[in-house]
């Protein structure tokens, strides 16, 4: 299924659709505040097994849960007072923050990664964020990529890829290809993993 969503004021009737869809374990790619995201529930196992499939991601490889925002986020990772004024001083916005995991047992055991650590996103998104919270928990979520690993930002190359792969895909229009900025906040200095869309100077 595909739908036109507006990127800066989502429908909700299409917001809504989204939700269920994820509620009854299917996957949707749908547009962030970087790039398109190809998600799930991050309670549904079937269906993190068939994002894992769809983007052959090793067992190892850590993941990023996409949050509303860190209202729940001990639920999932351990934050340190330095890492969480760090993080609300950038959210919403266009970075991954990544954390020690905690509380894993009481999500599907494909999710504990071996190196222990999440990525943590709270988009500046108004799609990503109206999804979140009408869904009631995280995303599982990683970005849309070719069989090449490029990043697809055109929804025309995406739904010729993808339109039988996933059960619905959200249209929000051709989107720059810039990923979030990923920020390694395990330790006791933050570290730039990955420089994109999130500017840096603010650390």
């Amino acid at each position: 299924m595909i739908l036109k969503v507006h990127i800066t004021h989502p429908e909700p009737r299409v917001i809504t659709k989204a939700a269920e869809v994820m509620q009854h374990g299917g996957v949707v790619i749908y547009p962030t505040d970087t790039v398109y995201g190809l998600g799930c529930s991050v309670e549904d196992k079937s269906a993190i097994e068939k994002i894992h499939l769809i983007k052959r991601q090793r067992d190892d490889k850590p993941f990023s849960f996409v949050c509303s925002d860190l209202t729940h986020i001990s639920n999932y990772a351990h934050v340190s007072n330095s890492a969480f004024k760090i993080m609300k001083r950038l959210i919403p916005g266009a970075y991954t923050f990544i954390l020690p995991a905690q509380r894993m047992k009481s999500l599907p055991k494909i999710l504990v990664s071996k190196r222990k650590t999440v990525g943590i996103r709270v988009p500046a998104s108004p799609v990503t964020l109206a999804l979140v919270q009408q869904l009631g928990h995280p995303i599982l979520s990683t970005s849309v990529t070719s069989q090449d690993s490029e990043i697809l930002t055109d929804p025309d190359m995406i739904i010729e890829l993808f339109k039988n792969r996933v059960e619905l895909i959200l249209d929000g229009g051709p989107l720059a290809e810039n990923p979030s900025t990923v920020i390694d906040l395990t330790g006791e200095e933050p570290v730039v993993v990955r420089q994109g869309a999130g500017p840096t100077d603010m650390l």
